[in-house]
């Protein structure tokens, strides 16, 4: 076993503190990194939170983790010692399954996939533990290469959200011609506005906050409707090809869907803790469709990535140590920070 030490959660809604533990020693088929650099994401709050009610503590946190190899096993191809190497939030699944199959890893149909943190070991049951830490042992096939010209720390938060806004444009075809409402501008929809702008769409800001439409522009966007204006929205019924919705708080999706153009699509990647209610009107009227999606398999993954590095595109961060991690994730709560924080893990330390 390798001793290894990072931050941890002891129980829910805890404080983050130092934490060692082991990782297992790599396999024939596994490479072991060096952590530089981990992102924070809305869904370790949720963890945090026991959300969704299957927490696992202690907990490290993080799955949005780019490394160095620094050992790799004797069946590895894919890797080598030096490589810079990112984990998302996929670190195995079945492999057999028709969606596993299918490059949707994400969708394993025999017991989901395996989380990189929150997680249980398929073979030993053993927890998993994230990438508040130090080092990490992933399997070679869970793995993405992180191309050299991409900037390490603002290539982290691609491994979630990056990928999580990614897919749905791809999947619906968003190019040249459309116009495409980006609903929320954070850690997600920052994002959302940079692939839909490289995509050739023309990106519209969806935000109730005006002090927001000056950053939205910086991003790309070519428009911006303030929602809280009702001339703004009533004006732009009817203008949009597609939606991302962003929003991971309770929200009213109806005046949104008013939006849509005739077979538009709205599309949630948020993920609040609520249910939200949507009117049959509001898209049976125009034949408009609402769905979802959920981050994305490893080939894709690593698509999403290559195509950041060949159009310059990575998250807006702010690099904190591991010591402010707390602060960082109290301000995360508020929406204050601009627009994905990431962990500098040179800055952990073990505690004598």
């Amino acid at each position: 076993m390798i001793d290894t030490y990072g931050y941890a959660l002891s129980e829910a809604n805890g404080k983050l503190s130092p934490y060692r533990f082991q990782r297992r020693d790599p396999g024939a088929n596994d490479v072991l990194m060096e952590v530089l650099y981990c992102g924070i994401c809305h869904s370790d709050l949720l963890s945090a939170h026991d959300g969704l009610g299957r927490s696992i503590f202690p907990m490290v946190p993080g799955h949005e983790i780019v490394g160095r190899v620094t050992q790799v096993g004797a069946e590895v191809t894919k890797f080598k010692v030096g490589d810079l190497a990112g984990i998302g939030c996929i670190i195995d699944s079945c492999r057999s399954c028709p969606a596993c199959s299918d490059g949707d890893e994400h969708y394993c149909n025999n017991d989901r996939f395996t989380a990189s943190f929150n997680g249980r070991e398929r073979d030993t049951g053993a927890p998993t533990y994230g990438g508040y830490s130090k080092h990490y042992v992933v399997d070679q096939d869970y793995a993405i290469h992180i191309p050299a010209t991409i900037d390490a720390a603002a290539a982290a938060p691609l491994l979630c959200g990056g990928i999580t806004t990614y897919r749905p444009l791809k999947r619906y075809n968003i190019g040249p011609g459309m116009r495409v409402g980006v609903l929320g501008l954070g850690g997600l929809g920052h994002l959302g506005i940079k692939f839909a702008k490289a995509f050739g769409a023309s990106p519209v800001m969806l935000t109730s906050s005006p002090h927001k439409a000056e950053d939205a522009r910086k991003l790309g966007a070519d428009a911006v409707i303030l929602t809280s204006d009702k001339d703004q929205m009533g004006a732009a019924m009817g203008s949009l090809d597609f939606i991302l919705n962003t929003i991971s708080a309770p929200h009213d999706p109806n005046p949104y869907l008013g939006l849509l153009k005739r077979n538009g699509t709205m599309c949630l990647v948020g993920m609040p803790e609520q249910p939200l209610t949507v009117y049959p009107m509001s898209i049976v009227w125009g034949d408009k469709a609402l769905s979802g999606s959920l981050i994305g398999g490893i080939k894709e993954t690593q698509e999403m990535v290559d195509f950041c590095a060949q159009h310059g595109i990575g998250a807006d961060i702010e690099i904190i140590p591991i010591d402010y991690v707390n602060e960082a994730w109290e301000r995360m709560e508020k929406s204050d920070v601009k627009y994905r924080f990431v962990i500098d893990l040179a800055t952990l330390q073990p505690e004598a």
